[in-house]
């Protein structure tokens, strides 16, 4: 396990910078996910800590040693990507005992650590396939394997689930969070998908345009937005964004509401408006509104409603559940 710390370091391609004056202290154990919209800068940011992007300022600093200039070998980190990368000769067993061969362990070292990797993922049955013979999310937890058997100081992970389905990515996040909680070793996990960052993370790093925006945990981050863009980017459905005379009425350039955030009733201050689509998901009802003025506005009832398409409804913002953000997309007091 380590502590990883970047000083102020940037990233730039010849004349362009991607990543400016970051900032940040992962500890020993914390399970990190870096999220953000695609061109955002994370994968580079993940990629420089690897060792497999060089940094151009800043310091990276592994347990308190500076780490700018060691391969990614001495960094004693290993890397699962969106790829498998497993080699189709081989089998299970192989896969995820190459590294291990590489560096001349012996052949019952090998065995005692991949077994006991492969315990830990449940692929022991399958040691002896080939990864031509497996589904998609069992080639994934060979390559997580692969990783561990090598018993890295920290784990970084590169969009790992986006080659699965949905089903598979479910099964395959809670199998990586419990994993984690098992293992306690630092992860670094970078994700676009704001679902896998808020199940999973101790904390969560919002980039966007290849700064920090925010850095905090789930709730935090659901509950005190720093920017309108942290409050648009985490939580699903998004919030709601509106402005002129209903975000005037509140002293505020924009008003951010999030769909779970309206009452359903009359009342002098009440926003009319016409359901123009439902989403009947079970444990949850998701209502389309148009609103004039306010645009169409998405409200998320807990349970079962009977709301039809055409219906006309008040919705009173809940108050206290009201973000206010001036011009420049920050928040009011």
């Amino acid at each position: 396990m380590a502590r990883v710390e970047l000083k102020n370091l940037s990233k730039a391609y010849q004349d362009v910078e991607v990543l400016h004056d970051i900032n940040l202290t992962i500890e020993d154990g914390e399970f990190i996910v870096f999220v953000g919209p695609s061109g955002c800068g994370k994968s580079t940011l993940l990629r420089m800590i690897a060792g497999l992007e060089n940094i151009t300022g800043g310091d990276l600093l592994i347990d308190g040693a500076l780490a700018n200039s060691l391969s990614p070998k001495q960094r004693n980190i290993a890397m699962v990507f969106q790829s498998y990368a497993l080699y189709p000769q081989m089998t299970v067993a192989e896969n995820m005992g190459f590294s291990l061969s590489l560096e001349r362990k012996s052949k019952a070292e090998i065995a005692d650590k991949v077994n006991a990797a492969a315990e830990s993922l449940q692929l022991t049955h399958l040691l002896k396939r080939k990864p031509g013979q497996l589904s998609g999310g069992q080639r994934q937890r060979v390559a997580i394997g692969r990783a561990i058997v090598r018993a890295p100081r920290v784990f970084l992970l590169d969009e790992p689930l986006s080659n699965l389905d949905a089903a598979l990515r479910a099964e395959t996040r809670v199998e990586i969070s419990e994993l984690h909680q098992r293992m306690k070793t630092t992860m670094i996990y970078v994700t676009h998908d704001q679902v896998e960052a808020m199940t999973m993370a101790d904390r969560i790093v919002v980039l966007n345009g290849g700064y920090i925006e925010q850095v905090g945990s789930p709730m935090d981050l659901y509950n005190n937005p720093a920017s309108e863009f942290v409050a648009g980017f985490i939580g699903s459905p998004k919030m709601n964004f509106v402005k002129g005379r209903y975000a005037s009425a509140l002293g505020a350039e924009t008003v951010g509401i999030r769909p779970e955030h309206f009452d359903l009733g009359g009342g002098e201050n009440a926003w009319e408006g016409e359901v123009s689509l439902v989403e009947r998901l079970g444990h949850d009802t998701v209502l389309y509104v148009r609103v004039a003025d306010a645009g169409p506005l998405t409200v998320s009832l807990s349970g079962q409603h009977s709301q039809q398409v055409g219906d006309r409804l008040h919705l009173m913002p809940k108050p206290e559940h009201v973000h206010r953000f001036n011009t420049e997309g920050r928040p009011l007091a």
